[in-house]
């Protein structure tokens, strides 16, 4: 019952999430601005919309969206749009004054939507649950087991990486506290290449 070519699938999961996509950008512009326990609500946003996709398109809509690419499409762009909402979002952030206590107000709930959305909005994620998770899965045995096994162990890497990628970042501000706009700055500016790139590079 236990996954085919674990170890593989460890391998690639590991090279995603070193690779710093949108999710670990919004994280380490947040962290920066927000401090990295306010971070973890992101994060769980995150993982939460995983969660959702790997059990919709494995269980019960894979095939629905393979088949229909217009709907991959209305996806993309509604993630677009959201990338270049944050992306205005966290260019008008005021920055936290890291000789200060006093943080940036954000309700947890936004954080966590804001991660929430990142991920849900993501067509590179409703792509990778289907045609990358079904390659471990034995489905002559009990399957349901295999993909509690991989879930939980993507869910787990995906969860510590964002929170390593926040605190890493954490440190580094101080590097940049004569100027902690700067961070803003470039990440807003990142943000937008990825919708662009997402924009022209995607097609379904």
């Amino acid at each position: 019952m236990f996954p085919n070519d674990f170890i593989l699938f460890l391998q690639i999961i590991l090279v995603l999430f070193i690779t710093p996509g949108t999710p670990r950008i919004v994280i380490i512009t947040y962290s920066m601005n927000y401090g990295v326990k306010k971070c973890i609500w992101t994060a769980l946003g995150d993982v939460s919309a995983n969660i959702i996709q790997a059990t919709l398109v494995i269980f019960f809509i894979g095939s629905f969206l393979s088949d229909n690419p217009a709907i991959l499409n209305s996806l993309k762009w509604l993630g677009i749009f959201y990338l270049t909402y944050l992306a205005y979002d966290i260019y008008y952030s005021k920055p936290s004054n890291i000789s200060s206590k006093n943080i940036n107000e954000k309700s947890f709930f936004s954080f966590f939507k804001d991660g929430f959305l990142v991920a849900g909005t993501s067509p590179k994620a409703w792509m990778f649950f289907p045609f990358i998770f079904p390659q471990f899965i034995n489905f002559n045995e009990n399957y349901i087991i295999q993909f509690l096994i991989l879930i939980t162990t993507y869910i787990i890497l995906d969860f510590i990486s964002l929170i390593a990628y926040a605190s890493l970042a954490n440190k580094l501000i101080l590097l940049i506290k004569t100027n902690p706009k700067i961070i803003n700055t470039i990440s807003a500016c990142v943000i937008l290449i990825i919708a662009i790139i997402i924009a022209f590079t995607q097609k379904f």
